[in-house]
């Protein structure tokens, strides 16, 4: 079972959440949005074009979860 996290991605960073029963990856755009994030799907997923009829889609925070991150951690 998909299990969302609470994390907020930022650009860059890869996401993975569900969409129509379907388990999609992608990495996350710059944008301006405030509840949700672009993703660019085509950036990871080679036969995107089955699952979407667009390479960029918006997913809310809370629905997907961060499985890469760009952020440097402070050492």
């Amino acid at each position: 079972m998909f299990h969302p996290d609470e994390k907020k991605a930022t650009p860059g960073d890869m996401v993975e959440f569900i969409r129509e029963g379907i388990l999609l990856r992608g990495k996350v755009l710059p944008s301006k949005c405030k509840n949700s994030v672009i993703v660019d799907l085509s950036s990871v997923m080679h036969n995107w074009e089955k699952v979407s009829s667009y390479p960029n889609t918006v997913v809310a925070h809370g629905k997907y979860r961060v499985v890469s991150s760009t952020r440097h951690k402070a050492g």
